[in-house]
């Protein structure tokens, strides 16, 4: 067995292992929300910044159009600042924005854009496109960084309840998540997996990478 796909097998069975039963119960047990409660919300409210649809159209707000609603639920929850405490994801105007929205509206918002259909974007860089390429599928194993598609799947599709869909997102804005995790500034992914991963990677791999992602279908 080569030693990359090794390294994509380890990993997911890793990620697996630690999220796999607790995400199944909570998908259970969590109330799913309503797309045509939450369409209305969600082309007022957040589609100035995210598209009607889920499509935004400008790289520093990224697409929801086919994300996971448990994936979607979760970011709207971690941006709202709940029991006295500062939200767990920090951002000025996301902070304000769900500030507003009761727990059954957050679910119902996370159903309309899951069920939208993404306008993928393309990779751009023909000089990284063999690095970005070999990160994403194999990793480098050399320093520990293990391979994208271990969690996010071959066409970055992700997993739901666990790992989000990131395929044919804005590469400005994976960019910019990947060094926000590397430096600490965006701490909410569980057991640190992404700040981990993101700390292995310099920028011009990052970049290689998050270009490469864009292209992904």
């Amino acid at each position: 067995m080569k030693p990359s796909l090794l390294n994509c097998l380890v990993t997911l069975l890793c990620a697996a292992t630690t999220f796999g039963a607790q995400a199944a119960d909570a998908a259970k047990a969590a109330p799913k929300g309503d797309a045509a409660r939450g369409q209305a919300v969600a082309t007022a409210v957040c589609g100035a910044c995210h598209g009607p649809d889920g499509n935004s159209a400008v790289p520093v707000n990224p697409k929801l159009a086919g994300q996971h609603a448990d994936y979607l639920y979760k970011q709207m929850k971690n941006f709202k600042a709940a029991d006295g405490k500062q939200p767990e994801r920090t951002n000025a105007i996301m902070n304000g924005m769900i500030a507003a929205f009761d727990d059954g509206q957050m679910r119902d918002i996370a159903a309309y854009f899951s069920a939208q259909t993404q306008k993928g974007e393309v990779a751009k860089s023909r000089e990284t496109i063999e690095l970005g390429q070999k990160l994403y599928r194999g990793g480098d194993q050399a320093k520990g960084l293990p391979a994208c598609a271990a969690c996010h799947g071959p066409a970055g599709a992700g997993i739901p309840a666990q790992f989000p869909r990131i395929g044919g997102q804005f590469a400005e804005y994976t960019e910019a998540q990947l060094k926000a995790f590397r430096e600490g500034s965006r701490a909410n992914d569980p057991n640190k997996m992404m700040r981990m991963v993101a700390l292995k990677m310099t920028d011009a791999e990052i970049k290689a990478v998050s270009d490469y992602i864009a292209g992904l279908r």
